[in-house]
């Protein structure tokens, strides 16, 4: 097997390992928060929103500095850093005193995170370019499978060990995963030697990243897929308590997520070979106006069975929004800056991940369910605009250049 094939499937297993062990502790944070000693509704409800932002923020804030470190040191440097670092911060969790303990642990860990990132980083690096669609999309099955199965794997443990065991467990995933990388993961990086000896602000290289066409546009899109999914996704259940009775709404709200996240596991890989073989930017487009299509109708939805059908065709098409939005940035990165070029979108992706379920949450407060979804509708039909007016036309010129030159060099 090539040596990039190869790192695409183990990469694909670590992924699939870390996205299961991180998945695993949302569910119950707000129960591990009451036994760690909290006692009020509504204070639990506030903790829990703040500690589960908290890692996103400083994920945000530091995306960018281990994108610089990557493209100096290497990228499966950063996977390791990642993976070791997170192993043993997560194991901490688990012995968490208290609340504020456990805030800390957690923004120590968005500092250090960054294992998925970073191995998006690897794979579209050290794959030939007409393969980077197909390869992210490989990647992106493994994250939404373990996404899938980390929240069940979580409840089993955590009923049989209870939480705090469960946090020790996620850190030894986490470990095997780093110790895959390290052993069975080749990253052909050549640190570069011309580069500059005077520091370079990150203001200065976000501007010089972004003056490339149509890197800009591609950050805001992240940003707009990421507050339209982060959005919804936390507060579906409150739609489905609306249209199931209540003794039914844990078993109807798990199978609406879990649909979602298996159309998006079937169709990913798919949507990334369209990608090399279209352009990453036109399955951009058409999952874009897909995600927003199926959307519109579950404002209407009268019955469960209608919302289950809707998220399904959402999930297929949510399969080629994030590959094909990454192989685009591979495209337009400027040379020996492909890291930070990723890193900053990262930053983007968090602070979606971040901001969406804050404004999803005022949204409800304010119009309820139905109206998130219609405002969801609207953000993703202005991101298809924004794709179709500022990020078509140069994409297309460098899929068709790319294309001259896979040929030029397949005939020679």
């Amino acid at each position: 097997m090539e040596s990039w094939k190869r790192n695409v499937w183990i990469l694909a297993g670590c992924t699939f390992l870390v996205m299961s062990a991180m998945s695993m502790i949302m569910p119950f944070l707000p129960l591990y928060l009451r036994e760690l000693g909290l006692t009020d509704p509504k204070e639990i409800s506030l903790w829990a929103g703040v500690i589960f932002g908290a890692n996103f923020l400083t994920a945000f804030m530091f995306s960018p500095f281990w994108g610089r470190l990557a493209d100096r040191r290497g990228r499966k440097l950063m996977i390791l850093r990642s993976g070791f670092g997170m192993a043993i911060v997560i194991s901490l969790t688990g012995l968490a005193a208290g609340p504020i303990s456990l805030l800390f642990l957690r923004l120590l860990n968005g500092v250090i995170s960054g294992f998925i990132p970073a191995a998006i980083g690897l794979v579209s690096t050290n794959t030939p370019k007409k393969h980077t669609g197909y390869a992210l999309g490989i990647l992106q099955s493994g994250t939404v499978a373990g996404a899938i199965g980390g929240p069940l794997f979580g409840g089993v443990m955590s009923q049989a060990f209870g939480y705090r065991m469960v946090f020790f467990i996620t850190g030894a995933f986490i470990l095997i995963a780093a110790i895959v990388v390290s052993v069975f993961v080749k990253e052909n990086f050549s640190p570069p030697v011309n580069e500059e000896k005077t520091k370079t602000s990150t203001i200065n290289e976000f501007k010089k990243i972004t003056s490339n066409r149509p890197v800009l546009s591609i950050y805001v899109v992240i940003l707009m897929i990421q507050l339209a999914i982060m959005g919804v996704n936390p507060l579906l259940s409150l739609y489905v308590e609306e249209l199931t009775p209540a003794a039914n709404v844990s078993l109807y709200a798990g199978i609406v997520v879990s649909v979602t996240g298996f159309a998006n596991f079937t169709t990913a890989a798919w949507l990334g070979r369209m990608s090399d073989r279209k352009g990453a930017h036109r399955t951009l487009v058409y999952c874009l106006m897909g995600v927003a299509l199926f959307t519109i109708p579950q404002v209407f939805v009268t019955h469960i069975w209608q919302l289950i059908i809707l998220r399904f065709f959402v999930g297929l098409c949510l399969g080629g929004l994030l590959p094909a939005a990454n192989t685009l940035i591979r495209m337009h990165a400027p040379k020996g800056m492909e890291s930070r070029t990723y890193g900053f979108s990262n930053s983007a992706m968090y602070l979606g991940s971040m901001v969406g379920p804050i404004i999803g949450g005022w949204l409800v407060s304010l119009y309820g369910v139905r109206g998130l979804l219609l405002t969801t509708s609207i953000i993703l039909i202005c991101a298809v605009v924004l794709v179709k007016f500022k990020i078509m036309e140069p994409a297309e010129q460098t899929f068709q250049h790319d294309q001259k030159r896979s040929l030029k060099q397949s005939t020679t």
